[in-house]
């Protein structure tokens, strides 16, 4: 049943534009480089805002106030690293990988090391990287539609993959710049100007639906509140709780009055808590938060109250979503789209700012939420609280309109995010196992989406930001370390680059498989494995090392013409394009190790 009309109309209305002007964007798209790269004609402002808003995605516009309101101030360190990454991208990273002609990561991976085998590493990882970044763009828009609406969650990640996917069919690149740079703005109006809102109402008055606390600081419900658990719940109780229990706890049938409690000793007590469970709680009743969430406000609001595990998890966080950056797929892609090098390091700085200024809003939201929305503590989907804030401060009209802003936004994160996502797999995808012509690239934007809404649909879900910070850590593990090394050091070779992919990649999809299966037998995983960066990224960059100076001989015959090349000026013209550098009849005769078509000639 549809609940909410106006937010139903909004989305309705991102969707419909959205479409709209991916079709304006594909009129001229044609060739091959219009559907990778856009011409090469993107000028930097707009390049800027389409990254931005390709980049804003499910977990920026949801995750983040969720992950503030149930983590506290732990959680600052995501928006934090999100934005930095783009300094390292820009002093490091962006102009010399425009430079290099490339269109693809594979494609800058065979332009410097004149390597195919290295390349298809490059490609497999491509791939994952992108998967595990749209899986939860995807099930995110079902939860957003399903809280917004009442409509089955399945739907909103089948609607998105359908309007991307036709999009993307039309003009590839070149329809989705125009679609990512407008979404931008949009998205940076619907999450500030209900922060505007909504913080007035905060500071005029704690409202009918603010929270208190008790003498130690533990949130308690200001009304009666019914609670029904969506997915199988770990709940955490420091106080004695009366509630009425309708389902099953720790593994019994439950259908009356309970009392929670911390154990004899007074330590925190846990609680597993069936689907479908419902929970009735009065009017002051302590808040049982999800196991490992702080329950007294004074221990939200300190950082690192975890000890040694906590601080490795914080510093292994900041590595991950610091060098991730520039390693993910869907972000490098866009920067092939400026006219040059400097236009790429601009690109880079608009970049900056723009971030900045979005992630001040959802900040705000997951602090107020705390206050006004404690139940999301009890079902663990925090990821709602930026939907449900409005209505719940402000019931009536007024609530329902920002809601609806607020939903219309979400919708146009999980647009734009997917958007990029699905060019750039289908862009490595048809140029490095199809033919790389328009055709292909039409294939494989119908497989990746395939691909992805199947995925989505199959696999349980969970917070949206930790999901993506997975794919960061596996970023900054295996391309940071290609990218850096490659562009900064001549000593790197094919067989290193490979060595480091492996490792690097290798141990990160171990430490989540291990992380998975540790949750499903007993959590008994250490933090280390949750957070593996910290560890893997080293190792991939002296992995990267140690081969390349055992393989110093597999070293391109032209490499100081390459690094020449990638740091150059643009006003000297040693840049020059994939299709002019690769085309040639001389790939036949080239090995690993040697660019094709200038074997042994120094390219």
């Amino acid at each position: 049943m549809v609940q909410n009309l106006w937010s139903l109309s909004l989305v309705a209305v991102v969707a419909v534009v959205t479409f709209l002007l991916g079709y304006v964007g594909s009129r001229r798209a044609n060739t091959t480089p219009d559907f990778l790269v856009a011409r090469r004609a993107v000028p930097a402002t707009r390049n800027a805002a389409a990254i931005s808003g390709e980049y804003l995605s499910a977990a920026s516009f949801l995750g983040v106030a969720g992950l503030i309101l149930k983590d506290g101030v732990d959680a600052l360190w995501y928006p934090i690293g999100f934005t930095a990454g783009y300094l390292a991208m820009m002093l490091f990273v962006a102009a010399p990988l425009r430079r290099s002609g490339a269109y693809t990561l594979p494609d800058f991976a065979e332009a410097r090391l004149g390597s195919r085998k290295l390349r298809h590493f490059c490609t497999f990882f491509v791939v994952c990287i992108g998967v595990l970044y749209l899986v939860p763009q995807l099930q995110s828009a079902g939860l957003t539609l399903n809280t917004i609406t009442g409509l089955p969650a399945w739907l909103g990640g089948v609607l998105v993959t359908l309007i991307v996917v036709a999009n993307v069919l039309g003009g590839g690149m070149r329809a989705i710049t125009l679609v990512q740079a407008f979404q931008y703005w949009g998205k940076l109006f619907a999450i500030s100007a209900p922060t505007f809102v909504l913080f007035a109402v905060f500071l005029t008055g704690p409202g009918t639906s603010a929270q208190s606390v008790d003498a130690e600081g533990v949130l308690l419900f200001h009304e009666p509140v019914t609670v029904t658990t969506v997915d199988p719940v770990r709940l955490e109780v420091t106080s004695l709780t009366k509630l009425h229990v309708v389902g099953e706890v720790d593994g019994a049938r439950a259908d009356g009055p309970a009392y929670w409690g911390p154990d004899s000793g007074g330590a925190p007590k846990t609680y597993s808590v069936a689907k479908g469970t419902e929970l009735r709680f009065t009017a002051g009743s302590p808040v049982p938060v999800v196991e490992g969430a702080p329950s007294a406000n004074d221990v939200w609001l300190r950082p690192q109250t975890d000890g040694l595990g906590g601080l490795f998890e914080t510093y292994s966080l900041i590595f991950a979503t610091f060098l991730g950056t520039m390693g993910l797929p869907h972000v490098l892609v866009r920067f092939y789209t400026n006219p040059d090098g400097k236009a790429a390091r601009r690109t880079a700085l608009h970049v900056l700012y723009l971030l900045g200024l979005f992630y001040v809003f959802p900040t705000v939201l997951g602090v107020i939420s705390r206050l006004y929305l404690p139940q999301l503590l009890v079902t663990g989907k925090t990821d709602a609280a930026v939907l449900l804030l409005p209505h719940t401060m402000l019931p009536g009209v007024l609530g329902q309109i920002l809601g609806a802003v607020v939903a219309a936004g979400a919708f146009a994160a999980f647009l734009s995010t997917s958007s990029g996502l699905v060019v750039s797999v289908a862009g490595v995808v048809s140029t490095d196992i199809l033919r790389g012509k328009v055709r292909d690239f039409r294939w494989a934007t119908v497989l990746t989406g395939a691909v992805a809404i199947g995925l989505a649909l199959l696999l349980p879900r969970s917070d949206a930001s930790l999901t993506v910070a997975m794919s960061f850590a596996l970023a900054a593990s295996t391309f940071c370390p290609l990218l850096l090394l490659g562009i900064w050091w001549r000593g790197l070779t094919w067989v290193g680059a490979v060595a480091g992919l492996v490792v690097g990649g290798g141990l990160v999809i171990l430490s989540q498989v291990v992380t998975a299966v540790s949750k499903a037998t007993g959590d008994w995983a250490p933090a280390l494995l949750a957070q593996p960066a910290l560890v893997t990224v080293p190792i991939a960059f002296l992995t990267m090392i140690w081969i390349s100076k055992l393989t110093g001989p597999s070293r391109p015959a032209d490499v100081n013409q390459v690094l020449l090349r990638l740091h150059a000026p643009d006003r000297l013209g040693f840049m020059r394009d994939r299709g002019a550098r690769f085309a040639s009849g001389g790939a036949r005769r080239a090995g690993e190790g040697q660019h094709r078509g200038a074997a042994g000639s120094g390219g």
